[in-house]
């Protein structure tokens, strides 16, 4: 194993977590969605090895593994086929641009709680490998392979947005971002007096993965219905609701609230974002409350934690607006609470969840940064 005192990095990389306001299950729908990357980060230190083999080395889960460059396969162990992945998708763009390295890995990112502590990882890890050996990989190709190593090594079939974010986040900023085009527009993240919160449930994410897949399935399921009265339509996000509600007697019921969702999600996130460039905080918060809403009942991917957590804060005036955030069935909620009262907010309903399911909450307030860079 690698002596991590006596590691000396060439190349030390910083790739950040990513919130995202609004627009959940949206990016592989094809439409609108609203992230920033933020400050809480994954760390690489990365130097060549003048070998064939690559040493990584994770602080956190305190054990390393070794990668043969010649036989890119999947592991047995889930993090690993994150670094995998990325690699093996750098190699089919470049082929033999990477050569040996070692790596050590820190997070402070809160793994399982819906920040993308994943699309940290793939992007970090290309970012590193790309400057470490200067092979000239584009943003885009990074965002691209990385989802593309997530897809494949990983199995988990997710959009492009978690990897955007971490890779093209601006300090201070949101990205409202089209998933079909990747054209994006930067929005100040101007809040004030408010505070994004994050209130961390401390239930793991476990189901997010597989369940994530059947969203998709059930979406695309839809989309083909719709498609067959109505082929001009190329993403679920296209079909206006009216068009979707035509289909109430014709879809299953499970499919059809998939769909008005999807609408319904795409077309708030547009409203939220004009909320917010006309400084209508009150109505952004109310979209947060909608999403979550739909988040619960026509998606089903939220969880009895997180809906606990979204109604504690439904009566208090000194919060706008909050809702689950991430894949689901776990994780985070992201909440906009005005800065007196933060304190004050987070120590009360640490009390009731602590109360009512013994798990003890913890909190993130948020800081919005730049995308993954090196030190």
């Amino acid at each position: 194993m690698l002596d991590i005192n006596r590691f000396k990095s060439e190349i030390i990389i910083e790739s950040p977590g990513r919130i995202n306001l609004i627009g959940e299950h949206i990016d592989y729908n094809g439409g609108h969605v609203l992230p920033a990357a933020m400050d809480k980060k994954i760390i690489f230190s990365l130097r060549k090895n003048n070998s064939n083999t690559c040493e990584i080395l994770s602080r956190n889960y305190k054990n390393s593994f070794i990668v043969d460059l010649n036989n890119l396969l999947r592991s047995d162990v889930e993090w690993h086929n994150y670094i995998l992945g990325v690699l093996f998708h750098i190699n089919k763009l470049r082929p033999g641009s990477i050569k040996g390295f070692d790596c050590v890995i820190e997070s402070n990112l809160p793994l399982g709680s819906g920040i993308s502590s994943s699309a940290a990882l793939e992007c970090g890890v290309a970012k590193g490998v790309n400057e470490l050996f200067d092979i000239g990989l584009s943003d885009i190709e990074i965002i691209k392979l990385s989802r593309d190593a997530e897809h494949t090594f990983v199995g988990t079939k997710c959009g492009i947005m978690d990897q955007f974010a971490v890779v093209k986040g601006k300090k201070d900023h949101l990205i409202l971002l089209n998933c079909e085009t990747l054209d994006y527009d930067l929005i100040e993240a101007e809040f004030s007096p408010y505070k994004v919160v994050l209130l961390n449930s401390g239930v793991s994410h476990s189901l997010a993965s597989s369940e994530y897949n059947i969203r998709r399935n059930e979406c695309n399921s839809a989309l083909e219905a719709i498609q067959e009265k109505y082929p001009n339509f190329q993403f679920l996000t296209e079909v206006p609701a009216k068009v979707v509600k035509e289909f109430k007697n014709v879809l299953p019921e499970k499919i059809y609230n998939r769909a008005l969702y999807v609408t319904q999600e795409n077309k708030r996130t547009l409203k939220a974002f004009a909320f917010l460039k006309a400084k209508d905080l009150k109505n952004f918060g109310e979209c947060l409350y909608q999403s979550h809403q739909g988040l619960q009942h026509l998606y089903e991917v939220s969880c009895k934690e997180l809906d606990f957590l979204v109604k504690q804060t439904k009566d208090l005036d000194y919060v706008l607006g909050s809702r689950m955030m991430g894949g689901g069935f776990g994780g985070c909620t992201i909440n906009l609470v005005h800065e007196d009262k933060v304190e004050k907010f987070i120590d009360n309903v640490s009390a009731l969840y602590e109360e009512k399911y013994s798990i003890k909450l913890s909190s993130i307030i948020t800081t919005i940064s730049d995308g993954v860079r090196k030190v």
